[in-house]
């Protein structure tokens, strides 16, 4: 629990495929042998349903406590060594996340091993209740709480969770802004520079503003007797009837769209079971994600939800037929059989009378379609009538560039996948016509293999590029 960016569970395959996303990998494996590239071995290959809202869920190490912040006795005491940490769900952009909840079918559960902290003098159950001036007062910032992205009052300045890495206007808590506690500490108090907590609290203090503020918040069986009040110290919070509202909050960076739901310290390990209610991008679909059970048309089951991660041994690699999407580490005794995909229509222009895995309707390329992949690779006969889509320098090291043209005004994205099929980036470039060129920054990425997808209107165009 030393990371400062624990990332439990694995990513998202492509989001706009219209095959089962855990065969993006045999399109990279595709995609690559057709242009002569370094076929890479592909470990721990996200497989989970494209289309669901919910991308990752983040838990952040966001303070650890030292010698100084015990001395206080206002708020309570708070044992050196204890940590802070923030939990985001991160989601596609555009969905709101509307509800944390437990109910009959699917319980809510937040633990430790050890008591959870909360603050005596200003700590509040749910972080949108506290003040930001509050926060400025021994150790209120390390409260524990629940919230749904807002971490104070609605007032002049309202703020919202955002992890420290991204948070660029500085910091309101913490040192020369604390009262000291009780003790009233020279310099304040909340000022560990703890490498393993990442940015200090006096740097970056994760919160930032948003212009729309969620309205309609609604509680239910969440008391001060629980581990998120003061009265009664407690390790677990274990519930079939409770639940916190609104009307539905984005993340601060529309783009990465991370929402935080909780603030829990601790000297102990954490371990969740969340479910959460979700409003679709489409602006009306709600659907609920839960940590275990069984998806149904508006219920789909996320493992993302439950932390830490369950660890199954088995085959990890896509390529075999073995491959089992809830396997997260490799035994390779277990994968026997090599995939051979390809398209069984003979009336398609990639017709292959020899693959064992033909059920995916998109492998095939036809006029005017295919699957989203880059036609001129799977069908060069057929490659006149798609637009031009190129990435430079390939292999690049630390600036890459998309350049395309699109025949009509249509809206236009593209997506930047990992080897994993995690979502690293997207970007919405609006609408679109002529020829455009977009500089990326890829300097902070691992070398590799990656996918560009672009989405040009209805259609769909991938490309491969390596990070040196």
């Amino acid at each position: 629990m030393d990371n400062n960016l624990i990332t439990p569970g694995r990513g998202k395959g492509l989001n706009a495929l219209h095959f089962r996303p855990k065969y993006i990998f045999h399109l990279i494996f595709h995609m690559l042998c057709q242009g002569s590239l370094l076929i890479y071995t592909l470990f721990f290959c996200a497989a989970l349903n494209a289309q669901d809202a919910i991308r990752n869920v983040i838990v952040e190490t966001y303070y650890i406590s030292d010698a100084n912040d015990a001395t206080d006795t206002t708020g309570g005491y708070l044992e050196p060594g204890s940590k802070t940490y923030r939990v985001y769900i991160q989601m596609k952009p555009g969905c709101r996340l509307q509800k944390i909840y437990g109910d009959k079918d699917d319980t809510l559960i937040i633990k430790s091993t050890a008591n959870f902290f909360n603050n005596k003098d200003y700590g509040q159950l749910f972080g949108y209740k506290t003040s930001a001036y509050s926060l400025r007062k021994n150790t209120t910032a390390l409260d524990t709480w629940l919230t749904l992205g807002q971490v104070t009052k609605t007032a002049a300045m309202t703020y919202f969770g955002i992890p420290k890495s991204q948070d660029v206007s500085g910091s309101i808590v913490g040192g020369t802004y604390n009262d000291g506690g009780s003790a009233g500490i020279p310099g304040g108090l909340l000022v560990n520079n703890d490498s393993h907590a990442g940015l200090p609290l006096t740097t970056a203090d994760g919160m930032d503003t948003m212009s729309i503020v969620s309205k309609n918040w609604n509680d239910w069986g969440l008391s001060d007797s629980t581990i998120f009040g003061s009265i009664i110290p407690g390790s677990e919070f274990v519930s079939n009837d409770a639940y916190l509202q609104n009307s539905g909050v984005t993340g601060v960076n529309p783009d990465s769209n991370q929402v935080l739901v909780a603030q829990l310290t601790t000297k102990g390990e954490i371990s969740f079971s969340l479910n959460v209610e979700v409003i679709e991008n489409d602006g009306t679909t709600i659907t609920k994600y839960v940590a275990s059970g069984r998806d149904s048309d508006f219920i789909k089951v996320c493992p993302y939800l439950k932390y830490p991660p369950v660890y199954n041994c088995g085959c990890t690699n896509s390529n075999y037929k073995e491959y089992n999407n809830k396997n997260t580490c490799s035994n390779s005794d277990s994968c026997k059989t090599p995939i051979v995909f390809g398209c069984s229509d003979p009336l398609a222009c990639n017709y292959d009378p020899n693959p064992n895995l033909t059920n995916i309707p998109t492998l095939c390329c036809y006029p005017g379609e295919c699957g989203g992949r880059d036609i001129s690779l799977v069908c060069p006969s057929l490659s006149e009538s798609q637009p031009s889509v190129k990435v430079y320098p390939n292999p690049a090291y630390a600036k890459l560039t998309l350049a395309f043209s699109s025949i009509d005004n249509r809206e236009t994205e593209y997506i930047i996948y990992n080897s994993f099929g995690r979502v690293l980036f997207e970007k919405r470039l609006g609408i679109i016509s002529g020829s455009f060129t977009n500089d990326l920054e890829i300097s902070n990425y691992n070398p590799g293999v990656y996918l560009i997808r672009l989405i040009i209107g209805d259609t769909s165009f991938n490309k491969i590029f390596i990070k040196n």
